[in-house]
């Protein structure tokens, strides 16, 4: 006895048995068919050459759109072409440049922050509370780019950037890197416009480099989000405490010692928890014999 065909046998011989008829081959070229019936008819399309060759086709024109993807794809975009210059790796470039906060919409937002605190600032001249309000927020941007730099929940490319050699804390810190130092330089760009002391003016730059690692050493507990808004509170939080004994009690010379003391000290931080640092993987400590 003659056993039954093998499902892929009987798939084989019977796929190309029905063929699209020309008023629904019409509709689907006009655009006019529902989107199910669209994905149906593409789905018999690449299976059937028959149908196929029923598709009219602009060779010239579908010749160059080819060369015009080839050419865009073989063509990076000019912060990765300015990034691999300056001798970074192509790979390591092309991962940091899809960093989700330093996207166009997130520069222009910090951009326009900075821009309103600083017009503000020199607008109302010597009053304090505008340039004290310009500290206080000037050193927390770059918690939100560090925020939304890596994870699961605000990189849409998370998947794919997971399954590369740079993944988890290496990535995490070059993006975080970037993010830091994109927004310290349009921050330090706006400063000569404040008024008030140079010094003064600049009086953010440690506590901004002292969050930002504060921020990281609490990744490896808490998602960054969550440690980012903490931070961000804690601070204004203090800032604001600190007001009656005085107003810039937080940016004066003691403190900017006190700044500067625990940078090392929270890099260390850092650098001792850096295998627990990984925001896809939360309860943050790994299985025994993980790779990170």
């Amino acid at each position: 006895m003659t056993p039954p065909p093998h499902n892929n046998e009987t798939t084989s011989r019977t796929e190309h048995t029905w063929h699209i008829p020309v008023p629904l081959l019409t509709r689907y070229l006009t655009g006019t068919l529902p989107v199910p019936h669209v994905m149906s008819i593409e789905a018999h399309l690449t299976a059937c050459p028959t149908c196929r060759a029923e598709v009219p086709v602009d060779r010239a024109w579908l010749a160059g759109s080819w060369d015009r993807l080839d050419a865009a794809l073989d063509q990076p975009p000019w912060p990765e072409r300015a990034l691999t210059r300056c001798g970074m790796r192509p790979h390591v470039a092309r991962l940091l440049t899809a960093t989700p906060a330093l996207s166009r919409a997130w520069l222009l937002a910090v951009i326009a922050v900075l821009a309103f605190g600083t017009a503000a600032a020199s607008l109302a001249g010597d009053t304090p509370g505008i340039l004290l309000a310009f500290l206080i927020g000037a050193p927390v941007l770059p918690l939100a780019g560090v925020a939304l730099a890596y994870g699961p929940g605000v990189d849409r490319a998370y998947e794919l950037h997971a399954a590369t050699p740079l993944a988890g804390p290496r990535l995490l810190f070059l993006r975080a890197g970037a993010v830091l130092v994109t927004a310290a330089t349009l921050t330090g760009l706006a400063t000569p416009f404040l008024p008030g002391p140079p010094g003064l003016g600049a009086a953010w730059l440690l506590p901004a480099l002292a969050l930002t690692l504060a921020c990281l050493a609490a990744g490896t507990r808490v998602p960054l989000p969550v440690a980012a808004a903490g931070l961000t509170l804690t601070w204004i939080a203090g800032v604001l405490g600190t007001q009656r004994v005085d107003r810039y009690l937080l940016f004066a010379p003691g403190a900017q010692a006190a700044w500067a003391g625990a940078v090392p000290l929270l890099a260390l931080v850092v650098y001792a928890r850096r295998r627990r640092l990984d925001p896809g993987s939360y309860p943050a400590d790994p299985p025994s014999g993980s790779l990170r």
